[in-house]
Formats: C-alpha cells, sequence, structure tokens
C-alpha cells in the first residue's frame, strides 16, 4: 500500500499534443484533424492524446505518433510545455507539445480517413484550437534552428532526392530563398551525400541526378569532430 502524499495539492490533466510535419509540393505541411469530441468538436486540432497511467511522456508522444502516421520510431523532438489556466475549455490542462519529421512516402493515407484527417500549408493554416497555432509557430522557430547544425531535414525526403528538390526542402524550412551556388557549395565540402546513376527526368528533359544521404559516414564524422552547417 503507498502513502497518499500530495494530498492537498490540486490535480489536473497532462497531455501531449504532435506537430506531425511533411513536405510536399515546395511546401511544409502539417498534420491535422477534426477534433471528434467536446470541447470545440468539429475544429480544426493537432494529433494528441492524453498522458496514460505508467506512461512517460515520450512514451505518450511516441504512440501518439505511431497510431496517427503508422510509422514506428520517427524521427521527434520536445518543444515545450503549454500550461495557460485557460488554454483548454474543458479541464485544466497541461499539453507537451512535440514535433515529428515524416517522409510523406511512407505514410499510411488509410489513416487521413480514419482520423478525419489532412495535410495542410503551414502557411494556410485553418483556426485552430486552443494554442496549437502557437505550438506550429514554435516547432517552425525551432526546426529553422535545428536544420542549421543537424541533418534533421532529410527525415522529410525519400531515400533517393535531387538537389534541387533538397534545396526547396530547405528554402521551406528558413522561409527564404537560397543561393544556389552556395547551397551546393556548402553540401559539396560536407561530402555526406552518395550521387547514384539514375536521374529524376520529371521536371526537366536533361534530368537530375538522384542522390542519398550516408547516415553512416555523418555519424563517423560527427565522432571526428564535424560540424554540420547547412
Amino acid at each position: 500500500m503507498s502513502a497518499a502524499f500530495y494530498q492537498k495539492e490540486v490535480k489536473f490533466f497532462v497531455a501531449v499534443d504532435c506537430i506531425i510535419l511533411g513536405f510536399n509540393d515546395k511546401e511544409l505541411n502539417v498534420l491535422l484533424y477534426k477534433r471528434k469530441f467536446e470541447p470545440m468538436k468539429g475544429e480544426w486540432s493537432l494529433m494528441g492524446g492524453f498522458v496514460r497511467s505508467g506512461e512517460s511522456i515520450n512514451d505518450a508522444a511516441s504512440r501518439v505518433l505511431t497510431e496517427c502516421t503508422g510509422i514506428h520510431d520517427l524521427f521527434m523532438e520536445q518543444v515545450g510545455a503549454y500550461g495557460d489556466v485557460t488554454r483548454d475549455l474543458g479541464e485544466r490542462v497541461v499539453s507537451v507539445a512535440y514535433y515529428a519529421l515524416v517522409n510523406l512516402n511512407d505514410f499510411n493515407t488509410d489513416l487521413l480517413k480514419e482520423y478525419n484527417a489532412q495535410w495542410t500549408r503551414v502557411s494556410d493554416l485553418p483556426n485552430l484550437i486552443f494554442d496549437h497555432t502557437l505550438m506550429i509557430k514554435d516547432t517552425l522557430a525551432r526546426l529553422k534552428r535545428k536544420a542549421a547544425t543537424r541533418p534533421v531535414g532529410f527525415n522529410l525526403l525519400p531515400d533517393k532526392f535531387t538537389l534541387p528538390q533538397l534545396q526547396n526542402l530547405y528554402e521551406a524550412i528558413y522561409q527564404t530563398p537560397l543561393d544556389k551556388r552556395n547551397f551546393r557549395k556548402k553540401l559539396n565540402s560536407m561530402d555526406i551525400l552518395e550521387k547514384l546513376d539514375e536521374k529524376d527526368k520529371k521536371s526537366s528533359k536533361r534530368g537530375a541526378f538522384y542522390y542519398t544521404f550516408n547516415k553512416e559516414k555523418y555519424d563517423k564524422l560527427l565522432e571526428d569532430g564535424f560540424y554540420f552547417s547547412l
């Protein structure tokens, strides 16, 4: 029998909200769904849920991400905690937000129908419940900082990609155009991409070579003091 500690303290709910990002048509997209229950039933919301008994916050976020995407072991990172007293109209709820990066080619599209969800451009967000717009804003700022010093952007791309696709991605993350020559010069100096003998000819007759990110090589360079900067 456990002792009854903290009996005089107020109890409230702990939740996780997941900002699930994908990349499509030169823009970052976020996964939203129509809320199925009150309060604010029918309004647009991030994917999320309450932390269950015996479950850590990280485990709760991982569970929600797997349930909503059908993908295990997604890259995820905590954004922060949101605890304004009146943030949730139902009860006092503290939510811990996480962002995850999804390659849309791996996404189970059947789950969109199951959750009444859709991918929405971050530049064209609808009105969202509670403080979810702020969570997305904070996530984009964090991703911009992270992408400058770690190769997290590759989590949003297929296994093989072209250099124009890669530049389009980083322009979407940084929300600004990048000089083609300088961008490729930085990539070449890091020597972490492998060029394939295959071309993507959908965009032009000449075509662009496909590349892959060599994670093993990157990890080895990291051990030797390598610093990613893009």
